[in-house]
Formats: structure tokens, C-alpha cells, sequence
């Protein structure tokens, strides 16, 4: 968990993410279904980087594939005050990936999870007491988050950890916001993602711009602390600056001082403005 990789994005997604998964091992033990959870905050895009692009999650899933035909993969997001996830599924052409897979025959589908069965978890967490949560998420065979550099003005930045935060069924999840860095940290303690990836092509300020920042990067790794970590340097941040990280790499979800593999963070970092 303690090797990230950080690999220059030239002019092919799949090699970039091929590369990355060499330098961590690969993925690891696959097992169905793997869950596939990007970031799809908004039905509305101020930046058109906002929201994990499909072509990322679809040279994921042929990776994934590759390895594997034979896996169940499954998309999932949820309803929230900024979107409906079907609705969002559709517009951003993740209901389109999922029909052209199931003609090639694989089992790939999205998930909205304010539409699917929730489980109880015996939890006692920093917040959470006995979730219920999507039981498509705790059933996971293999999870991996897919998600974007952003400065956020509640959690500080967006990464692979914050993306955790769209697995909560309900659509109100302001209701959350007052213990946000708490929310997050049970969150990851519980899902506990197998592979987190950063599409880091391009960075955002703000969780929905309007600014962006060319960085030209992917960023993954198994920890999922050691993947933001390695997300907030290239932003010009600390991990100490960051709540949720420091608190997650305290319940072992990776370090917060990974051995990076491939380019190096001098030659990558790009100078990010703090949330207000």
C-alpha cells in the first residue's frame, strides 16, 4: 500500500493507466463484482473536468477485462441536491459504455444506489453507528475509486477519498457536511478501496471550477491515503494540511509518505489556490 505511481500522460489513457498498475503490482486479486465508483457530483459540468470522464472508467473496465473477462462490473453514484444519478449516468455517457459492453457480451451495468437495496453494518465509527448502507458497495468483491484533483470548500480537496462521500443513499447529503472529514474516514475504514486511481489531466479549483489547471498526470496506487497524498503535493498542499487524510492514514488506509513511482512530484506539481 505504501508505493503510489505517477505516470505522464502523453496520448493514450489505456497505456497511462497500463503503465501505473505495472508499477504497483496490478490490480491484485480480482473478484466480482467490482465496483467502479467515479466522480459524478453534478449534472451540470461548469469545466467539463468536473466529473470523472467516461473514457477513463471505460479504458479501466477494458483493462479490467483484459485480465478478466468474466467479471461482473458495476458503476455506481448516487442521487444528490446537484443531480439525479441515472439522469447523470445518461448525460455523461456512462449509460452508452454500459450498452455497448453488455453487446460484447460482458456483465457491466451502473448502479444508482438511492434506488438499491441498503444492509445494516455493525459499525461503530468517528461517525457512523450501525450505517445502513448500499449493499452492492459492502458486498464488493473488489472496489476502486476514480476521481479527480479539486480544491473543496468543506473538505479541502477532492480526491479518492472525498469521492467515497457519493456512496450515501440519501439525497440530501448536505446533511452530512457539518462532520464531513468525519463522514469520509468511517467511510473509507468501511469500504476500504482496493485501488484508487487519479485522473489527474486535469486539475480543478473548486468542486465545480470555473478554474482549471493542466497537469497531465494519473496518479494510483492501493492506499487510498497514499494516492491523495500524492494528490495534494502535485497541488502544491501538504497531507498535514488536509483533515480526512491525516485522520484515514490513522486507521492504516495507506501512508502519508508513499514511495512515488515513475515522474517525480517536482516535475509535476502545479500551484493550486487553497479553498476558500
Amino acid at each position: 500500500m505504501s508505493s503510489v505511481a505517477l505516470i505522464k500522460y502523453k496520448d493514450s489513457i489505456n497505456k497511462a493507466l497500463e503503465e501505473g498498475l505495472a508499477h504497483i503490482g496490478g490490480f491484485g486479486a480480482l473478484e466480482s463484482p467490482v465496483v467502479v465508483k467515479p466522480n459524478i457530483c453534478t449534472i451540470s459540468d461548469g469545466t467539463g473536468y468536473s466529473v470523472t470522464r467516461v473514457e477513463t472508467v471505460r479504458a479501466l473496465i477494458e483493462l479490467l477485462l483484459k485480465t478478466d473477462e468474466k467479471l461482473s462490473i458495476r458503476i455506481i453514484e448516487s442521487d444528490s441536491q446537484s443531480k439525479d444519478a441515472e439522469e447523470a449516468f445518461k448525460k455523461f455517457g456512462y449509460t452508452e459504455l454500459c450498452e455497448e459492453e453488455r453487446r460484447a457480451g460482458f456483465d457491466v451495468n451502473t448502479v444508482d444506489l438511492s434506488r438499491a437495496p441498503l444492509m445494516e453494518l455493525q459499525f461503530i465509527g468517528d461517525y457512523f453507528e450501525c450505517p445502513k448502507l448500499p449493499e452492492i458497495v459492502l458486498k464488493a468483491g473488489y472496489f476502486i475509486s476514480v476521481a479527480i484533483p479539486k480544491t473543496h470548500y468543506l473538505s479541502f480537496i477532492t480526491g479518492a477519498l472525498k469521492n467515497l462521500f457519493g456512496i450515501l443513499p440519501r439525497k440530501d447529503q448536505a446533511f452530512y457536511h457539518s462532520k464531513i472529514d468525519d463522514v469520509i474516514v468511517d467511510l473509507a475504514r468501511i469500504i476500504r478501496p482496493n485501488l484508487s486511481i487519479i485522473d489527474a489531466r486535469v486539475g480543478v479549483e473548486g468542486w465545480n471550477g470555473p478554474k482549471t489547471r493542466r497537469l497531465d498526470a494519473f496518479i494510483l496506487g492501493h492506499g487510498a491515503v497514499s494516492v491523495d497524498s500524492t494528490m495534494a503535493r502535485i497541488m502544491s498542499f501538504e497531507p498535514q494540511q488536509i483533515h480526512h487524510i491525516m485522520n484515514a492514514y490513522d486507521y492504516d488506509l495507506g501512508t502519508i509518505h508513499p514511495n512515488v513511482i515513475g515522474e517525480s512530484i517536482e516535475s509535476m506539481a502545479a500551484k493550486f489556490k487553497p479553498p476558500k
